[in-house]
């Protein structure tokens, strides 16, 4: 005599899976917690994708090469760089147009404050490591591309270019808060 089968208890929760199934044939992604923009109670987290194929930051975090502090002291200072940017604008099509120059947008005081950090970052890194972090954080290189622009192309040099961004990383988190200065001395360890 066959068995009768058993089923499962209703879930709720399974009834609406809002997790992508798909994903486009070269996707990087990474799981990330962020708050549930649809969660009854605040402070609940879903694990969501987070896409790191332009983003060496974002890479360095997922793959556990650099630390929580060290990556949102990166996130900040490109922060910063793009409050700071003055770059060229796009034409705003809605404006009526006038014939004659255009005067120039002020600078307000988010960008007058976010230059003063970056001043204090080149100042604190140097000139060797504010252009690293630029070449990364900015231009998204990687230290392939960094020790090829410089002439050096050995796995050594590699190397030290990738630890010499994670002492970057380290100073910019304490710049920006998120590390303090010195570690807590511990009683019998050495310092």
């Amino acid at each position: 005599m066959p068995r009768a089968k058993r089923r499962k208890p209703y879930h709720p929760a399974g009834t609406y899976d809002r997790r992508s199934q798909d994903l486009p044939y070269n996707a990087e992604v990474a799981r990330v917690e962020v708050d549930d923009p649809l969660a009854l109670e605040p402070g609940e987290k879903i694990v969501a994708l987070r896409s790191i194929r332009n983003d060496p930051l974002g890479r360095l975090h997922a793959h556990r090469q650099i630390d929580d502090a060290q990556h949102r002291g990166g996130r900040a200072f490109q922060s910063d760089w793009e409050k700071a940017e003055r770059g060229p604008r796009a034409v705003d099509t809605t404006r009526e147009y006038v014939d004659g120059g255009q005067r120039r947008e002020p600078i307000t005081d988010s960008q007058r404050q976010a230059i003063l950090r970056l001043n204090r970052v080149e100042h604190e890194l140097g000139a060797d490591g504010t252009t690293l972090v630029h070449e990364v954080l900015i231009l998204g290189m990687t230290m392939e591309q960094i020790g090829e622009r410089r002439g050096l192309r050995t796995q050594r040099w590699r190397d030290y270019f990738a630890r010499r961004l994670r002492e970057c990383l380290d100073r910019l988190a304490v710049m920006y808060g998120f590390a303090s200065a010195h570690p807590i001395p511990v009683k019998g360890l050495p310092r």
